[in-house]
C-alpha cells in the first residue's frame, strides 16, 4: 500500500509539473527583483561561465537516469544505429538553419513595426546561437520523464558533444556572416564533464558495486525509488535560481520577450515533430525516437548564454535573446513530453 502510494504522489506531483514550473520561474523573478543578494551570493560560485550550485542540480538531475545505464547495454546501440542518425542530421543539417530561417522571418518581416532592424540583427545572433547548441544536460530530464532508453540516451548525448565540439563554430560563424567566431571551450568541455562524464562514471559504478553487494532486486526496487522525486525537485530549484539570476532583464523587456519568445517556440516544436515522426517512419521504438525528438528541440542553454556574454556582452540583445530561450524551453518541453506520452501508441513495442 505505501508503494501505491509513492507512485500515485509521483504521479500527482509530474502531471501537474508545469505548474510547479510556472510558479518556481515566477518565484526567481520575484527573487530577483527584490531580494537580488541571494542571487548575487550564488553568482560567486562561478567558474568558466558555469553557475557550480546549478551545475550540482543539474547533476542530481541526471545521476538518476544514469543509474539506470547497464554499460553492457551501451554496445547494443550499434545494433540500431538509425535512432543516433536521425539526432545527428536532424540536430546539425537542420536544426541551426530552420531556426535561422524563422528567426529571420519573424524577426525582420512579421514583427518589422515592432522591432527595429538592428535590434532584430542582435535577435538573430542570439537564436542562432541556441540553434546551433543541441542540449546536453537538461534532455536526461525529457527522457526520464518519457521513460526513454537510459543507455540510448548517454550516446545520442555524447556523440552530439563530440560533434558540438568540430561543428558549433563554423555554423555559427557562417549564420552570422562574421569570421574569427569563437567560444569559451572552457564552458564547453566543463559542461560536458560535468553534465556526461562525471555523472555516468558515478552512475555506473553506484550500480555496479550495489548489484554485486546487494542484489539486482535490491537495486531496482528498494534503491532506485528513492530517486524518483529527486529529479523533478532538482528541476524546480535549478529553475529558481536561473530566473533569480535573470529576474530584471525579464521585467525590464516584457514586450521582446513574447516576440523572441514566439518563433523559439516554433522552431522547438518543429523540431521535435521532424526527428519523432521521421523515428515513427523508420519504426524506431517509442524510448529512442522520444529522446532523439527531446535533444533537438531543447537548447544546450548554458553554451549559448556563455558564448552570447563572450562575445556580445552581458547586457546586450543577443545575450536576452539567449535567456528568453531558457525562459521558454520548459515550459515548452514539458507539453512535448506530454505529447510523446499520449502517442506512444505510435511506435511498436
Amino acid at each position: 500500500m505505501e508503494k501505491d502510494n509513492q507512485v500515485q504522489g509521483i504521479g500527482f506531483f509530474e502531471k501537474y509539473l508545469t505548474v510547479w514550473v510556472l510558479l518556481c520561474m515566477a518565484t526567481g523573478i520575484l527573487i530577483g527583483k527584490y531580494l537580488p543578494s541571494i542571487p548575487s551570493f550564488l553568482g560567486l560560485f562561478e567558474y568558466a561561465q558555469v553557475s557550480i550550485p546549478i551545475a550540482i542540480l543539474i547533476w542530481l538531475m541526471i545521476f538518476p537516469m544514469m543509474l539506470k545505464v547497464d554499460f553492457k547495454s551501451i554496445h547494443n546501440v550499434g545494433k540500431n544505429p538509425k535512432g543516433l542518425f536521425v539526432t545527428w542530421v536532424t540536430n546539425w543539417l537542420i536544426k541551426p538553419f530552420s531556426m535561422f530561417g524563422i528567426a529571420s522571418l519573424f524577426f525582420f518581416v512579421i514583427f518589422k513595426a515592432l522591432i527595429p532592424t538592428d535590434l532584430a540583427k542582435d535577435y538573430l545572433a542570439g537564436a542562432i546561437l541556441l540553434g546551433a547548441a543541441p542540449c546536453t544536460a537538461m534532455v536526461f530530464v525529457w527522457s526520464h520523464l518519457t521513460k526513454g532508453d537510459p543507455a540510448y540516451t548517454v550516446v545520442q548525448v555524447a556523440t552530439n558533444d563530440l560533434i558540438i565540439l568540430v561543428a558549433f563554430t563554423p555554423i555559427v560563424g557562417l549564420l552570422l556572416g562574421v569570421s574569427g567566431i569563437s567560444i569559451p571551450w572552457d564552458t564547453l568541455l566543463m559542461s560536458v564533464v560535468l553534465f556526461v562524464v562525471i555523472p555516468l562514471s558515478a552512475g555506473i559504478i553506484t550500480r555496479t558495486q550495489l548489484i554485486k553487494r546487494k542484489s539486482a532486486e535490491y537495486f531496482n526496487n528498494v534503491f532506485l525509488p528513492k530517486w524518483n522525486s529527486i529529479t523533478v525537485t532538482s528541476l524546480l530549484l535549478t529553475l529558481i535560481i536561473i530566473f533569480s539570476f535573470q529576474g530584471n532583464v525579464i521585467l525590464e523587456n516584457p514586450l521582446h520577450i513574447i516576440l523572441i519568445a514566439v518563433p523559439l517556440t516554433i522552431q522547438t516544436f518543429l523540431i521535435f515533430f521532424i526527428a519523432y515522426l521521421v523515428s515513427k517512419v523508420l519504426k524506431l521504438p517509442h524510448n529512442i525516437a522520444a529522446p532523439a525528438g527531446m535533444i533537438g528541440a531543447s537548447n544546450f542553454f548554458e553554451l549559448a548564454v556563455a558564448v552570447a556574454i563572450a562575445l556580445f556582452g552581458a547586457q546586450s540583445p543577443v545575450a536576452l535573446a539567449t535567456i528568453v530561450g531558457v525562459l521558454t524551453e520548459v515550459p515548452v518541453m514539458l507539453i512535448l513530453v506530454k505529447i510523446a506520452n499520449k502517442t506512444k501508441h505510435w511506435f511498436p513495442s
